[in-house]
């Protein structure tokens, strides 16, 4: 039968066995799966095959979520469902060099293969837009698996649990994990390095350029470990702590259980890449503090969009001078431990090479900071800053 997977007090996970069809009961006792701390781990299910749910999101906003995966996951992606988009290039549509087609259904996704079906945009407030709702139910009518890294819980609504059919799985990302303590500082005595992206908006590459700093550690041979903070970057990585779903005395605490641990994978010499959330800018935005305090980076990287002037969805919040910026989370970083940013990464989005260039060349002579786009041109740069700090 069908599992969903609940936090335990104890720090495990109890799979439940869902009502399937009229008539037929739940039952509150299950296999117990162990968890590995505060990470989350992706609920495993046989040769996953993700379609991913982006009406409109390709070409819109909010479709960081798909995007991101069909840049980093490891996951075999089968298809987009986008009815806007159907039967486009998706390289030519986003730039992100991974072919996969783009279709009208859920239907159109499990006649191609797919089993696994992730609503791949993040919306403000984190919910399942209604119109959507139906498509879902059908694919897990279907047999699909269902990857919810909305804040909605999937599998808690009675409709997604009467939909799910034996041998599929609903996994929701954002769950508080299990035995929650406060933050003691403990990140401060680490030998590793802890960089922390941090930025002048939300959804502006912190996760992106987490990312790309990882792999660039990785390929110069440098000990390097990737602590996800958020739903898009633990579908990734497959770990991590849903930042924004934890509540915010416990916060730092998560955050410094996730570097210890990550550090504990690494040697002494390596690096702890953190990725950031929110900004100091957004008046919406808390996470970012308990990022800092929990943990206590020893560098920070400074992420920006090309152009950008001011909040995006609150426009009378304009953005300061970078350097400005740069201050400020230098002096929020100082009473703990001084952390200073050592480099700037522009998101170029969709301009032409030669503009995006052109911007970090003026960036850096205005700040004196390392400056480049890390998907367009790597991260070596942000690198070697990070290792001659």
């Amino acid at each position: 039968m069908p599992a969903l997977c609940q936090p335990l007090a104890d720090g495990q996970e109890r799979v439940q066995v869902a009502k399937t069809s009229p008539g037929r009961q739940c039952e509150s006792h299950g296999q117990i799966v162990p968890t590995l701390g505060y990470y989350r781990r992706m609920a495993e299910t046989t040769e996953r095959r993700l379609a991913l749910l982006m009406h409109g999101a390709i070409q819109g906003d909010g479709g960081k979520m798909g995007l991101g995966l069909l840049r980093y996951s490891e996951d075999p992606i089968i298809c987009v469902i986008d009815k806007e988009s159907v039967g486009q290039d998706i390289t030519a549509l986003t730039g992100i060099p991974r072919p996969v087609p783009i279709v009208a259904s859920v239907e159109d996704a499990a006649a191609l293969g797919a089993n696994t079906l992730v609503p791949a945009i993040a919306p403000a407030g984190g919910a399942l837009p209604p119109e959507w709702r139906a498509e879902v139910g059908r694919a897990l009518r279907m047999g699909f698996s269902l990857i919810n890294g909305l804040h909605e819980k999937m599998a808690d609504a009675p409709d997604m649990r009467d939909a799910l059919q034996p041998g599929a799985t609903i996994y929701d990302v954002r769950q508080e994990p299990a035995g929650l303590d406060n933050s003691s500082g403990l990140a401060r005595d680490l030998a590793a390095k802890r960089v922390l992206t941090v930025g002048t908006d939300m959804a502006i590459g912190k996760m992106t350029t987490s990312l790309e700093l990882h792999a660039a550690a990785k390929r110069r041979g440098v000990p390097s470990a990737f602590v996800a903070t958020g739903q898009i970057g633990i579908c990734i990585s497959g770990a991590g702590i849903p930042l924004d779903a934890i509540r915010v005395d416990f916060a730092p605490g998560a955050v410094e259980k996730a570097v210890l641990e990550a550090a504990a994978k690494i040697e002494d010499q390596g690096i702890i890449w953190v990725e950031g959330q929110g900004s100091v800018l957004h008046p919406a935005s808390s996470a970012w503090l308990a990022l800092i305090r929990g943990s206590i980076p020893t560098e920070l990287i400074l992420c920006h969009r090309i152009g950008q002037e001011r909040i995006m969805r609150i426009p009378w919040v304009k953005i300061p001078p970078l350097a400005e910026v740069a201050a400020l989370y230098e002096a929020i970083c100082a009473p703990i431990q001084p952390a200073k940013v050592v480099g700037i990464a522009l998101n170029g989005g969709y301009l032409p090479d030669d503009d995006v260039r052109a911007a970090c060349e003026a960036i850096e002579a205005e700040t004196g900071l390392p400056t480049t786009d890390t998907v367009r041109f790597g991260g070596e740069k942000l690198l070697d800053a990070v290792l001659r700090n």
